[in-house]
């Protein structure tokens, strides 16, 4: 989980999901192959802990619609600059030396570069005239580039007003020039505009559901659709000159897809996943006609596809990278590049790579400055391959996750982690991830469930566990995907844990604290330990409660965790690891910020001194003026360590390689209650 707003999850899957769907058998068959050929692999080298964190060197690479230049972010230490690669060749400059800029984004006409911070809005001329510096008022008021003007973006502002909040949609120029489009005492979520900058259609938060409007010449709203889901799971995509409208949406359906809602309000699929298991992930407008041009779908595989005219061209780029989770950027004009991106789950850093759709030649690109971070990454030879499969709980509904194996070793003689994603309205992807890569690397089977209530599978899955928290449907899929991996030989029983951050590290709470039987230690980051609690505070104080389309709540409802209602309230609360505290006897290591916004530290403070004072086996850890996962490089590394070595110790994996004075100085200062012979600190 990245936030623990998104710590929800109802309603049910639908028995089309059930029926339509490989058997049991052939779900252990097609696992078995792929772990014998796992355990055909050479065995790795340990690697330091360093070198399984992705290199942020390179952020926000992004093509002009010309096809001409690359620009992109490069981080060097805490220094952070805008550069430019002219893409016929020849060497990188630097626009601009000094930035506080995540992400950047080019104007339709490729002169101009907009350069996001969380809070300012920065133009840049790539020709190297000056530009002027926005302020936003919300770290989501940048709605998109216009795609009517040459150099223009469209901004969302909150007005505050005696008799409440409004909200105007403006567009700002490359020179600052403001235009008043939209004003509403709803929050608009997106817009469209035509090709004269008119303001056609726009997407509001109505309440309790989602609705889409058109807007006729005389300003005046039409619904054209409503529909009602959980947050974030709607984009407005183009509008074509004959008036229909592109969206990526579950409307109508399971699935996210791409649709097209025509003039008479027909809503038709573009495409969707031709697999019909996974949600629309990425879609890219040709810059030429503002028409999707490529998908992307990203849950259990990762697969893209052109459309219409790119569709031969996309084919072709992906036959060059099989099995390889491929992003794509088309340049406007026969002769223009296009931008290439090569992620996969064994590969830490993404390579960048240009297309000539001519010849259908690939030029690597930005090789070297990926190599400003060190230490390097391990090579993918060492790396864990991350095998999708699926099992079915104990209720029939099929569950998905991922397995990742130490190359070479005995499956079933290696220790297990039960490794659990935030949200839980998120997902594990067929990605890189870090600290599942060091865990295999370390000795340790690598469980990552996308149990129910998942994103990435469709709304049916998202929304499948009723509100069935706490020590329930949930978590069930947790336990029982555990289970079903080791009556598959996969994990030594007697060396089981879990761990994972907001979300997961409620799941791991609630592993340690019901299944003890089978969880032999948990590592809990930022975990809720009363979760009915948490969200009404986050909802009142916290930082998703700040949100401006206060959709939190609705979504909950949808979600069946309606917290105004006591039953929902109370089954969570009876439920919660806090309320059940006397039943944990396993150890279990937290870790958490004292800035945290999304869950309080006074929560974890209040249930590690609950456990002390109980006798139990606790550690806190608590980096002071940290928010909701660490972020600089000493507090992330003390996080990969203290998991490593409280597994170590409970598990038997291979032992962490000491902490730095630097590390070990950090660890001193950021433990708060230690364990009962403090063996984390001891490991130096």
């Amino acid at each position: 989980m990245k936030t623990f707003p998104k710590l929800l999850g109802a309603l049910a899957c639908s028995a089309f999901l059930w029926t339509a769907t490989p058997t049991r058998a052939d779900d252990a068959l097609a696992l078995r192959a792929a772990i014998a050929a796992e355990r055909a692999r050479a065995p790795a080298s340990q690697y330091p802990r360093t070198a399984f964190e992705a290199s942020r060197a390179l952020q926000s690479v992004r093509l002009s619609p010309d096809g001409r230049h690359v620009a992109y972010l490069r981080q060097l230490g805490q220094q952070r600059s805008v550069w430019l690669l002219p893409t016929a060749g020849g060497a990188a400059r630097q626009l601009l030396p000094r930035t506080e800029a995540d992400e950047l984004y080019w104007s339709r006409d490729g002169r101009w570069l907009f350069a996001k911070a969380r809070r300012t809005l920065v133009t840049l001329e790539i020709g190297g005239r000056g530009g002027m510096r926005i302020a936003l008022d919300n770290p989501r008021g940048m709605l998109r580039v216009d795609p009517s003007q040459p150099a223009a973006v469209v901004l969302r502002e909150r007005v505050r007003m005696p008799t409440g909040e409004r909200w105007r949609v403006v567009r700002r120029d490359a020179r600052g020039k403001r235009t008043l489009l939209w004003e509403d005492q709803r929050f608009i979520h997106d817009v469209a505009l035509d090709a004269r900058g008119r303001l056609v259609a726009l997407m509001r938060f109505d309440g309790d559901h989602d609705a889409l409007y058109r807007v006729d010449g005389n300003g005046r709203l039409r619904e054209a659709l409503r529909w009602t889901t959980i947050r974030d799971q709607a984009q407005l995509l183009a509008a074509t000159p004959q008036g229909d409208l592109f969206l990526d949406s579950d409307a109508g359906g399971n699935f996210r897809r791409v649709l097209r809602l025509d003039r008479d309000g027909v809503l038709h699929t573009v495409h969707a996943d031709p697999r019909g298991e996974a949600d629309l992930d990425r879609v890219v407008l040709d810059p030429a006609t503002q028409q999707p041009a490529i998908v992307s779908y990203r849950s259990i595989v990762a697969a893209t596809y052109g459309l219409g005219a790119a569709q031969p061209q996309v084919a072709a780029i992906t036959r060059k990278f099989p099995g390889r989770d491929i992003g794509i950027t088309i340049g406007n004009g026969p002769a223009a590049g296009w931008l290439v991106s090569e992620r996969a789950s064994t590969l830490r850093d993404v390579r960048w790579y240009l297309y000539d759709p001519r010849s259908g030649r690939l030029r690597r690109i930005l090789g070297q400055e990926a190599k400003v971070s060190p230490p390097p990454p391990p090579p993918e030879t060492a790396l864990a391959r991350k095998l999708p499969f699926a099992y079915r709980a104990s209720d029939g509904m099929r569950v998905h996750g991922f397995l990742l194996l130490p190359p070479g070793a005995d499956p079933a003689r290696v220790p297990l982690v039960a490794f659990v994603h935030g949200g839980p309205i998120n997902h594990f992807r067929a990605d890189y991830d870090g600290i599942a890569q060091l865990l295999a690397n370390r000795g340790y089977a690598v469980f990552e469930s996308n149990f129910r209530g998942s994103t990435g599978h469709g709304r049916d899955y998202a929304l499948s566990p009723r509100g069935d928290y706490g020590n329930g449907r949930v978590q069930q899929d947790i336990v029982e995907g555990v289970r079903w991996l080791l009556a598959q030989g996969i994990g030594d029983k007697d060396r089981v844990g879990i761990a994972g951050h907001s979300f997961g590290g409620y799941s791991t709470l609630l592993g340690v604290t019901f299944q003890p039987d089978l969880f032999k230690v948990g590592v809990a980051g930022a975990p809720p330990a009363d979760m009915g609690w948490s969200m009404r505070w986050l909802y009142e104080y916290g930082n998703q409660g700040a949100r401006a389309d206060r959709s939190l709540a609705t979504t909950m409802r949808l979600l069946g965790l309606d917290l105004d209602k006591p039953a929902s309230y109370a089954h969570l609360r009876v439920q919660s690891p806090l309320a059940n505290a006397g039943k944990l006897r396993r150890p279990v290591l937290l870790i958490a910020g004292g800035e945290d916004r999304t869950v309080p530290i006074r929560e974890v403070i209040h249930y590690a001194a609950v456990l002390r004072r109980l006798g139990k086996d606790v550690s806190l850890y608590v980096e002071a003026d940290g928010g909701h996962s660490p972020t600089e490089p000493l507090p992330r590394e003390a996080y990969v360590y203290l998991m490593e070595a409280m597994l170590h110790r409970h598990l038997g994996g291979a032992k962490p390689e000491p902490p730095s004075p630097a590390l070990h100085a950090y660890l001193k200062s950021a433990l708060r209650i230690a364990d009962k012979d403090d063996g984390l600190l001891a490991e130096r």
